[in-house]
């Protein structure tokens, strides 16, 4: 790994709707302690990436809204550093953006593509893992993906199915992406031992995705390519503001990544979680005798199982008789829900007219 050709690029510009109602529109999740440990989640994918690159060589993608709450959350990070979309066009568009600047920055750097809401919990293995594809990118006209090692049969995640032959290092060519499974297919996926799940945590040399998005998703990559004299100068904000909003909105999965045959994984088990939900949040903490995660000890339960409970200090709560709940006051919204109905969260949340309520 050449350190000073090494990038990290932290994706930060999602609104976290999966979790209202703490999560909201002008504070998604990643700006929050989610794991009340005294830091955002942004902040531990920031100081994680510490140990592989210096602080100026972490950039976070997010959108131009949340450029002070990057600057609030991570001081060191620079004002060029802050790659801000003005439009939201899914992954493709902002991944093309960062790599078209640092290439132009940097002509033999790598980039890694990581999600700042992500939970690490075998951070040294993580770390091992992404320099062990740095190599194999740095050495490859390779496009590599982590793969997390399944630890159940998950129907809320993308599978990658892998070859059974390693190419050094823990590295394998790429057969194929799946999109969210049903049950049966999920648990046929776990049985064969060659699936993994889709983290998008990606590795890859600039110049390499860019050619990946001129043969696959060229209207992306022509678009931002309009002028590249404009990236890493004063002209740069204007011009994107000029030509990003024509980027087709599409994710890097759609518009790369199950079309490239240069693809390869590395499988991690990295005790990783996406907390893309509450029931994730729920799964990942520490839990009393009855199943239950209280974020507050002024509370009196009697027949509270197997739920989340998560309202603000100094409030006292009084429950019976719930099994399976979350039940989450924040701000103006309370929200008492079924866990085995979460996925209606993100709808309920959209058919709120009233945005005072977001």
């Amino acid at each position: 790994m050449k350190k000073e050709n090494t990038y990290i690029a932290i994706m930060a510009g999602g609104v976290g709707s999966r979790f209202w109602p703490y999560s909201r529109e002008d504070r998604p999740k990643q700006f929050l302690d989610i794991l009340n440990i005294g830091k955002s989640l942004i902040r531990l994918t920031f100081e994680r990436f510490l140990d592989i690159v210096d602080a100026d060589h972490i950039c976070v993608l997010t959108n131009e809204k949340y450029r002070g709450l990057v600057k609030e959350h991570l001081p060191e990070i620079s004002d060029e550093n802050i790659i801000c979309e003005p439009s939201r066009n899914n992954t493709a568009p902002c991944i093309a953006y960062t790599a078209l600047k640092l290439n132009q920055l940097n002509p033999e750097s790598t980039m890694v593509v990581a999600s700042s809401d992500h939970v690490i919990l075998k951070e040294m293995l993580f770390l091992n893992k992404i320099k062990s594809a740095i190599d194999f990118a740095e050495a490859n006209s390779a496009l590599v993906t982590l793969g997390i090692e399944p630890t159940r049969p998950d129907t809320g995640y993308g599978y990658i199915n892998r070859t059974k032959d390693d190419l050094g290092d823990g590295v394998y060519k790429v057969v194929n992406f799946t999109e969210k499974p049903d049950l049966e297919t999920a648990k046929s996926f776990i049985s064969e031992g060659t699936y993994v799940w889709n983290a998008g945590i990606f590795v890859w040399k600039t110049k390499d995705i860019i050619e990946a998005f001129k043969q696959h998703c060229p209207q992306v990559v022509e678009t931002l390519s309009t002028d590249l004299s404009k990236y890493n100068t004063s002209e740069e904000g204007a011009y994107i503001r000029e030509y990003y909003p024509k980027t087709e909105s599409i994710s890097i999965d759609y518009a790369i990544m199950e079309r490239s045959k240069n693809v390869y994984t590395i499988p991690a088990d990295i005790a990783w979680s996406d907390l893309g939900t509450w029931g994730s949040l729920h799964d990942h903490l520490d839990k009393d005798q009855n199943k239950n995660v209280i974020s507050t000890e002024q509370h009196l339960l009697e027949g509270v199982t197997n739920s989340l409970i998560k309202v603000p200090k100094g409030k006292l709560v009084v429950a019976k008789g719930l099994e399976d709940y979350f039940i989450i006051d924040d701000g103006n919204v309370l929200l008492i829900y079924p866990k085995s109905e979460e996925q209606e969260i993100k709808a309920v949340r959209k058919n709120i007219q009233d945005e005072k309520y977001l």
